[in-house]
């Protein structure tokens, strides 16, 4: 297809599309997203960037329309998004599509959260806006392509406030119309560079691209006007941001769901690690491994990680996330990278960890795909462990929906997981307010 129409093709979906045809397996896929999202953003509330852009919007003010959660009372439907998404992309361990790289959930619920309140929307119309959004979003992100993701721009942020915007402007009820000019004007809202990666700056993208969606379809719904063809015109998002105008990203829209192949996290830190992790435990478990015997590691990624995860000597926690040597030197150690406590500051100087850390070559290979890794580990004995992991390869749902569970329940307890999920699962029969009120008053 050409890319002419882009724009109006993304508004017909977002807000034409009858959610009575979504695949039963996209919105299974969609629940257990909001699940994991709604634990992530939980404990990430107490984290320094949730506290102070909390504190912003609490000082800022405004009309009560929506929560923040961490608040109380109610704050303007943006302000909610902007804060509940930093929030909930504070611990990094939200869900993520390698189809574009990026994370979803975190652009576009928060935003269609706050609208769903804002509005009084019911359970079902919060699920299809948001799978509606998610979808966009991976759909832009793959329209895009990776040459925008490796000049530097960040897809959470950028496709992210697309994805936002047409999940607000569908429980808006805007018209095909607005909703082309809401996304025209999300096109020069957009923004999110890849060099904020290991600061604040990151799930701070999460929050713009959610506010970004408000604000988009708010305007858009009092008659505002933009380029109605923003993401593909000359000089248009695209065009301006490296775009490599992939032609096949919306050929099936609206009669597939992409988003069902997200990938989840559970280990605590930037997803491009997770291949080698897995890979790394694989070759734990085998008989001749030793952790002390080890003389040498060697991983094999796809180069585009390297501007991404390569941190080779973090000072931080918030660094050791987007480390390839030092998560690889946990893992070796046996150190928990589930858990949240592990990536603090002292991590980063535990003598053995660096000591394994030192031991660890990355290596670019175009040979390996996005999702996967190879490993090899050397002992001094010079016999040779080596292994792989691909995390693209198919997990049976149910498999998926327990892994999620317990992942919430790790995070915010057996009781308040259950309580959401009873919630989430029963979503299409209830109102959008329980979900709510749920995050609003349960944590640990």
């Amino acid at each position: 297809m050409s890319q002419k129409g882009i724009t109006e093709r993304i508004a017909g979906f977002a807000v034409g599309a009858d959610g009575a045809d979504f695949p039963e397996n996209a919105k299974a896929v969609a629940r257990g997203s909001m699940l994991d999202w709604s634990a992530v953003m939980l404990a990430g509330l107490d984290e320094p960037v949730s506290r102070m852009v909390r504190q912003m919007v609490g000082e800022d003010g405004g009309t009560p329309e929506a929560s923040v959660f961490g608040l109380d009372g109610k704050r303007p439907a943006r302000a909610a998004a902007l804060a509940n998404g930093a929030a909930s992309h504070a611990l990094d361990y939200d869900d993520t599509h390698f189809a574009y790289v990026g994370h979803p959930s975190v652009a576009v619920l928060p935003a269609a959260l706050a609208i769903a309140e804002k509005k009084r929307a019911s359970g079902a119309d919060l699920l299809e806006a948001f799978l509606v959004g998610v979808e966009t979003a991976c759909r832009v992100g793959g329209f895009l392509g990776s040459s925008h993701y490796q000049h530097g721009f960040h897809q959470t942020a950028t496709s992210g406030s697309f994805g936002a915007t047409a999940a607000a402007a569908r429980l808006m009820g805007l018209s095909q119309e607005q909703t082309r000019h809401a996304l025209g004007l999300a096109a020069t809202r957009a923004s999110g560079l890849k060099s904020q990666f290991g600061t604040m700056g990151k799930p701070f993208h999460a929050g713009i691209a959610a506010a970004n969606g408000v604000e988009a379809a708010t305007l858009a719904s009092f008659g505002f006007i933009s380029r109605p063809d923003g993401i593909e015109c000359e000089q248009g998002f695209a065009e301006t941001h490296v775009g490599a105008a992939n032609r096949d990203a919306l050929a099936d829209l609206g009669r597939t769901f992409r988003f069902e192949n997200v990938s989840y996290k559970y280990h605590a830190c930037c997803h491009g690690t997770h291949a080698v992790l897995e890979a790394l435990a694989l070759i734990g478990n085998e008989p001749d491994f030793d952790a002390g015997a080890v003389s040498g590691v060697t991983i094999h990624v796809n180069p585009r990680w390297l501007r991404v995860c390569d941190i080779a000597e973090p000072e931080t926690g918030l660094e050791a996330k987007f480390s390839y040597t030092l998560t690889a030197a946990m893992a070796l150690a046996g150190v928990d990278t589930a858990a949240l406590a592990t990536f603090d500051d002292a991590i980063c100087q535990r003598p053995d960890l660096v000591r394994l850390r030192d031991m660890v070559t990355v290596v670019g290979d175009d040979a390996i795909t996005d999702t996967a890794a190879a490993v090899q580990v050397q002992l001094a004995s010079g016999a040779m462990l080596a292994g792989g992991f691909d995390l693209d390869d198919a997990v049976p749902l149910a498999v998926q929906q327990d892994k999620l569970r317990a992942k919430a329940a790790s995070l915010v307890g057996d009781a308040v997981a259950d309580g959401l999920w009873r919630i989430i699962s029963e979503l299409e029969n209830r109102p959008a307010a329980e979900l709510v009120e749920a995050l609003g008053g349960r944590r640990r």
